[in-house]
């Protein structure tokens, strides 16, 4: 459950290595879709994974934030990880959740370990591409929250004050590692997104710009998933 009484719907892969990830989705998703679902287990081979589906999603409860309230949700799932005995944790966030995990990694109270952002958008309001566009319609239209629930998302009311967007608190993450994924080809967010995120950060991040990959969860292939694994092994014992 979140500080703020959301209850939450999670998986928990367990591992024996002391390592563990915590996963954000992306808007409209949840753990049981099945590329999310692949990309959770194959996590799960290299350490513990603890997953969740944001509020407003799958089988949470609330009402959808849109990047906002769900850095509670982060942190909740952070703190799980910590009661169930994982000594290191790594977040790891695709699209919304990528935005939600940096900006959790400045702004929340149980650090993480190391932060993985893959296909994060760097600013809000973010109308460039036509899938954009159609997010926005679903936001800002009065017909929006019912098309909204037709795809299996409970939206709550617009923002009132804005949040920090990740391009605005990315420099706060420092010295904790951050990774940041974009594909080159991603079809929601152009990769001057993760290249201002990375110019943001003052070079603090490693910027990673994969050749061919398009978005989030759908297009994370086995073997990006292996590499991003392995760079938070390298870092996190580089921590001991």
């Amino acid at each position: 459950m979140s500080h703020d009484g959301v209850r939450l719907h999670g998986v928990h892969h367990k591992g024996d290595n002391g390592l563990a990830f915590v996963v954000g989705h992306g808007f409209t998703n949840n753990v049981s879709k099945p590329y999310v679902a692949r990309v959770l287990a194959r996590l799960a081979t290299h350490a513990g994974v603890v997953a969740f589906d944001f509020r407003g999603h799958g089988r949470s409860e609330g009402r959808s934030t849109v990047g906002a309230d769900e850095v509670h949700d982060i942190e909740a799932a952070v703190r799980t990880a910590r009661e169930l005995g994982y000594r290191k944790i790594a977040t790891v966030g695709f699209s919304m959740g990528a935005s939600v995990v940096l900006r959790h990694a400045a702004l929340g109270g149980t650090k993480p370990d190391a932060v993985v952002s893959v296909s994060a958008p760097a600013r809000w309001w973010s109308r460039e591409t036509a899938p954009m566009r159609r997010v926005h319609w679903l936001l800002e239209q009065p017909h929006g929250k019912l098309a909204a629930r037709a795809m299996g998302v409970r939206l709550g009311d617009s923002w009132v004050q804005p949040p920090e967007s990740p391009l605005e608190v990315v420099h706060r993450i420092a010295p904790t590692p951050l990774l940041i994924v974009h594909g080159e080809l991603d079809h929601y967010f152009g990769v001057e997104h993760a290249r201002s995120l990375h110019r943001a950060s003052s070079g603090h991040a490693e910027l990673w710009i994969e050749p061919g990959m398009r978005h989030a969860e759908s297009a994370a292939t086995p073997d990006l998933v292996d590499r991003m694994a392995a760079w938070i092994a390298g870092e996190v014992e580089d921590e001991e």
